[in-house]
């Protein structure tokens, strides 16, 4: 519970923040900057959703670390010009999309692994698959997004470096560090699976999330 209040106060102060440069690029008409913050306030309520309509609960450290991860990368990052102002940034974001989605991934194989609503019965090596690859694929999927905006709409997506004005690089950079993060969370969910040990943060979440929502894993 206590865990709870703490998350809620941290995000209400993301949210207050996001309001307010809000505000701000309305007021200067920054048409692009209201539009991108008031698009990130709305994926900071995306789980207050998912709970009361749906009735699906997040552990409140994963819905912490996403909204935490969104702040950083659209706001910082993308209006506050992080990326360029810091040349770790990036590397730094795409590494822990890695950990983000694999552990979305691992979640939804597992779901329907275990749930007897589904037919599906896969061996621990083969979630531990599929959270990689989905980990991966959106990170794919992210970069032709960061491409089309550069070629379409002229912006700066990609962050070209001096030496590789074509971004391939960057390109490169992201997915390999998009995989190193995936990979780390698809062994650590292959071991829990495969030996049923709860030791790490991940499967505290694991465990977290299958006793709040009980509805998923019955008939």
């Amino acid at each position: 519970m206590k865990i709870r209040i703490t998350h809620q106060r941290e995000t209400l102060v993301l949210q207050l923040i996001l309001f307010v440069e809000a505000v701000i690029a309305l007021w200067d008409q920054q048409w692009l900057t209201f539009a991108i913050t008031v698009g990130i306030i709305a994926v900071t309520l995306l789980p207050l959703l998912l709970e009361h309509r749906y009735r699906m609960y997040i552990p409140p450290q994963f819905q912490l670390l996403a909204i935490t991860f969104v702040f950083a990368s659209l706001f910082l990052g993308e209006v506050r010009d992080y990326y360029t102002r810091f040349w770790w940034w990036d590397i730094l974001l795409h590494t822990t999309s890695g950990f983000l989605l694999g552990i979305l991934g691992f979640l939804l194989v597992y779901v329907l692994n275990e749930s007897e609503k589904v037919d599906l019965h896969l061996k621990p090596f083969f979630v531990a698959f599929f959270a990689f690859m989905f980990a991966l694929g959106v990170g794919a999927l992210w970069e032709i997004f960061e491409f089309t905006m550069d070629s379409l709409f002229g912006m700066n997506m990609q962050k070209p470096m001096l030496n590789d004005p074509s971004g391939l690089t960057d390109t490169m950079i992201d997915l390999m560090v998009d995989a190193l993060g995936a990979l780390v969370i698809s062994i650590m969910g292959w071991r829990y699976l495969r030996a049923g040990k709860r030791e790490s943060f991940l499967e505290r979440w694991i465990r977290q999330f299958i006793e709040t929502n009980p509805a998923l894993f019955r008939d």
